[in-house]
């Protein structure tokens, strides 16, 4: 099937969702896509962040077709062997105690936001005056459901679905005052994102986190942590929050967890557990025995890949800062291990490079008009990267012309 059958055929069919780039991606290995075309990719997205493992991951086929021939579905009103299974190793990484499968990031923020509400509801110490507000970050994006949209601090997503869930207000970004000003015991959680991923790479400075963490610990509020596409080993440990010496209360999981099969996951500690109990909460597909299957074998290769992943974002880093001295179009580098952005002074010219990266097979993407975002798999080696800033410092140079 062609480009332009496929282009046609969704524009008649399809909601108008996505303003796609013209490319029909046909099949992948390792850190590289082809086209319809013929045509290779340098893939530095990788799905959003999802494909961790890059494409065509040999333990991954090996599981899913192992699996496919076994069970694919059962609905979680029985057993499978995979669940506890990936509860075990996701507990045991992540310090917190139990689990929650659904199919997406937004899935598990929901639960999340329903899990600190609950816990509240029956441990409200505050006696008659309630606890269900929400403290969420400016600039923030948490998914494009309505709880998930109401936490999210950005007016382009929030706008054309109001009136949201009610108790949500926002903090600045990073501003130690005005979270200490909005906090009360009418609070039931802190909403963050370790790193802003979608509001342009973006990490929280360690004093808004540790505040955070001494403001909720002491009225009796959660600490939600969104680690949806800063968790599970993207920054060079299992969670970001680890940089910090902080553990939340509820951490939520997703991308690249079940190596592109949909699959999501909350974390939480055994005292905010006990605010759940049997039909306040559920998913028919969530956590079925192909995706659990897969999400092992994919925190089985991770375990052998942090290492690599703190030094190659290291190196990325550096590379990246070389660039950032050379062009003055750039304002600012930012990120963790490979979960980096470069900031540009103008929108146009971020647009014009992300375009200029494609039309040489490299793929990026930018996100809060100005950022460049680079996600890369997991696997990714210093070659790689030098490619990428080679096509950087190109696009950078023709920008000033």
């Amino acid at each position: 099937m062609s480009l332009a059958t496929v282009i046609s055929a969704e524009k008649k069919l399809l909601l108008p969702t996505y303003d796609r780039q013209k490319v029909l991606f046909t099949r992948g290995r390792g850190v590289y896509l082809w086209d319809s075309s013929g045509k290779r990719y340098l893939d530095f997205l990788s799905g959003i962040g999802v494909n961790a493992l890059g494409h065509g991951h040999p333990a991954i086929q090996k599981v899913l077709k192992q699996q496919a021939g076994k069970l694919i579905h059962t609905s979680n009103l029985f057993y499978h062997e995979y669940q506890s299974e990936l509860a075990k190793r996701l507990t045991k990484i992540s310090g917190l105690d139990r689990a929650f499968f659904c199919n997406s990031g937004t899935e598990a923020w929901e639960g999340a936001l329903k899990l600190a509400r609950a816990y509240a509801r029956v441990n409200n110490s505050n006696g008659h005056k309630a606890k269900w507000r929400l403290l969420a970050l400016d600039n923030s994006f948490h998914g494009r459901t309505f709880g998930s949209l109401a936490t999210t601090g950005q007016e382009k997503y929030r706008h054309p679905f109001t009136p949201l869930v009610p108790g949500v207000n926002f903090v600045a970004f990073n501003d130690l005052a005005d979270l200490k000003r909005q906090f009360d015991g009418s609070v039931c959680a802190v909403c963050l994102e370790t790193i802003q991923g979608e509001g342009g790479i973006r990490p929280l400075s360690p004093e808004f986190l540790q505040l955070a963490r001494e403001l909720t610990q002491k009225s009796g509020a959660l600490l939600l942590l969104d680690e949806i596409q800063s968790g599970l080993g993207r920054t060079g440990k299992y969670f970001a929050y680890q940089h910090y010496g902080v553990t939340p209360d509820i951490v939520t999981v997703a991308k690249p967890l079940a190596a592109g099969l949909p699959l999501g996951a909350l974390l939480t500690s055994e005292r905010v557990a006990s605010g759940m109990h049997p039909g306040m909460h559920g998913t028919t597909f969530g956590g079925g025995p192909l995706a659990c299957a897969v999400a092992i074998e994919f925190l089985r290769q991770l375990d052998e890949l942090l290492g690599h992943v703190g030094k190659v974002g290291r190196y990325f880093v550096s590379q990246l800062q070389e660039l950032k001295a050379s062009h003055d179009a750039i304002n600012e580098v930012r990120g963790m291990g490979l979960m980096l952005a470069i900031d540009l002074k103008s929108a146009d010219v971020a647009k014009a490079v992300v375009g200029n990266l494609l039309d040489k097979g490299i793929l990026i993407n930018r996100t809060h008009d100005t950022v460049l975002r680079f996600l890369p798999p997991y696997i990714v080696e210093k070659k790689h990267v030098d490619n990428v800033i080679a096509a950087l410092d190109s696009a950078l140079k023709a920008g000033k012309h």
